[in-house]
This record gives structure tokens, sequence and C-alpha cells, in this order.
């Protein structure tokens, strides 16, 4: 049964969701190991909804060892069909400020250790992912922004970069002569996952500092951040719970229908192994086919 529709990804200083009733836990076994806490639904805003704790409560996990696969796979166990993902991020641009939100639609993948999709083990499959982000959801986070009064921009490029450590001035320097616009250490792998898990997803972005580029920011520290955080979770959550009001009840976007042109394996060498661990991904486009 299908215990949630929405799904909040709480980043580097949201570790809850204000406004939750009738809250429940729920620890969720994938085939790809644990995700990285238990997924706390319940109803916000008259919504049912799934809050996972991107790096677990008490911000246990680096970027580079969250388990991006299994987290996905959990909202998609849970019935989610839209995730709005909470992230922190340092700003690349004089006219992002601290303290603002920004709506990016376009990433840049500066990773280099990281697993960022389901498929393989025989099956091969290649999404569509020229427009990373669900226009359902940014619109949602816009309107949502504005109606609470908080100062944010729609659109930009967010660089995901390996981490844990902050960026040389060097690299942050590089970002800015590509057009880069924030940067940060988590969404490039939530948002290929999701796109392959048939699920919306969409970044609201919390601008915590200016990295390393910036002469009153040129040694930024988790310190500083952390004081910035605090606040920005305030003011994010106030936008979460008017999102979650704003999405349409039934999807009209592409992202629902990802795989359905993204399968090049013959159906028929598709090993059984394979077919049984992605059923919840793949289940209803091979049905029929022989083992």
């Amino acid at each position: 049964m299908t215990q949630a529709e929405i799904g909040i990804i709480g980043g580097s200083g949201v570790y809850d969701m204000e406004g939750l009733r009738r809250k429940r836990e729920a620890r969720v076994a994938t085939p790809f190991g644990r995700p990285s806490d238990a997924y706390v639904t319940g109803e916000l805003e008259g919504r049912r909804v799934a809050f996972l704790a991107r790096h677990g409560r008490g911000h246990r996990l680096l970027p580079s060892e969250l388990n991006f696969r299994a987290n996905i796979y959990g909202f998609k166990k849970l019935g989610v069909e839209r995730i709005i993902s909470l992230s922190a991020v340092g700003s690349l641009r004089d006219d992002f400020k601290p303290m603002e939100m920004v709506i990016p639609d376009q990433l840049f993948d500066r990773t280099t250790r990281r697993i960022s999709t389901f498929f393989g083990n025989g099956l091969a499959a290649h999404v569509s992912f020229a427009d990373p982000f669900c226009p359902s959801v940014q619109a949602a986070l816009e309107k949502a922004c504005a109606d609470v009064a908080v100062k944010f921009h729609r659109g930009g490029t967010y660089i995901c970069m390996e981490g844990p450590a902050f960026s040389t001035k060097a690299e942050s320097n590089a970002y800015r002569a590509w057009g880069m616009d924030v940067i940060g250490m988590t969404n490039l792998q939530e948002a290929k996952l999701a796109r392959e898990a048939e699920i919306c997803y969409a970044t609201l972005a919390m601008v915590t500092d200016y990295d390393c580029w910036h002469p009153a920011h040129d040694a930024v520290t988790v310190e500083q951040i952390y004081e910035v955080l605090l606040r920005n979770a305030e003011n994010a959550r106030k936008i979460i719970r008017r999102a979650v009001q704003e999405l349409p009840g039934e999807r009209t976007c592409k992202c629902g229908s990802a795989l359905a042109h993204a399968f090049i394996t013959d159906r028929r060498q598709i090993p059984a192994a394979t077919k049984k661990k992605l059923a919840l991904l793949v289940g209803k486009y091979l049905k029929g086919s022989s083992q």
C-alpha cells in the first residue's frame, strides 16, 4: 500500500520536518542496502509525505558515503512520485547571496567515486537527462518562495563536487569561468536515480556562503556555514509546506515514463536475477518478456 506521494530529502541543517502529523517511522529494505536513516511518514498540509534526513539524523554520513540508490529506491517502494530535495550550497555569483534560495534547472557532474544508476548486470538503460529537474516541482517551489516572501532565484546550474573538502580557489574560479552558479555535494546522483525510478525531482538550494572565490569568503568554515544553515532551514520548512500544497494531484510531466524508451538490451537476454532485483522499477515494461 502506498504510504506517501511526496518525498522530502532534508539536507545539511534540515534533519526533521516540522508540522508533520500522524508521524510514523518506516525502515525500508532495498536490494541496494540501507538508506541513510528511517523514513518519517505522515501528513503535511493534507498530503501524504515521507521525509528522509540525507546524512542521517545527527549528520553521520559524508556525501561520498551516501547510499543514493537505497535512498531513492526506498522512496519508490513507499509509493513516492515526487521528491523535493533541500540542499545547502555555496554561491558562485555575486547576486546569489547567503540566505537566498535557488531553484536550479541544470546540473554539472564533478564527482568521481559514486554510483549513479540502478542499471547494469545484464540490463542497459539510458534515460534522457537533458533537463534534470521536473518543471512541475520547480513551479511549485517557485510559487511557494513567492508566497512566503523568501528571496529566490529561478534557474542556474548546480555543480556537484566530490567533497568532503571545500573547493580550492583555483577550482572555485574555474567553475565561475565555466558559468556555474551554485556548488554542492549531493544532488547529481539523486536526480539521475530519481529519473531512472520515474520519480519527479527538483531542488531547493539554500545559499550558505560565497565559496572561496569571494574576497570576503576566502576561507569557508563549517562554523560560518552552520549559523546560516539554521536560519535557512526555518525558511526552507515554510517553503516546503507551501510547495506541498501547490503540487498538483496528477502528474502531467514526462518523468513518470522516463524508462519507456530507455532499454537497449534484448529483453530475452536480461538475466532473471536482474529482472527480479529491479522489478519495482522495470516490471511494468518487462511483463511478458521471456525468462
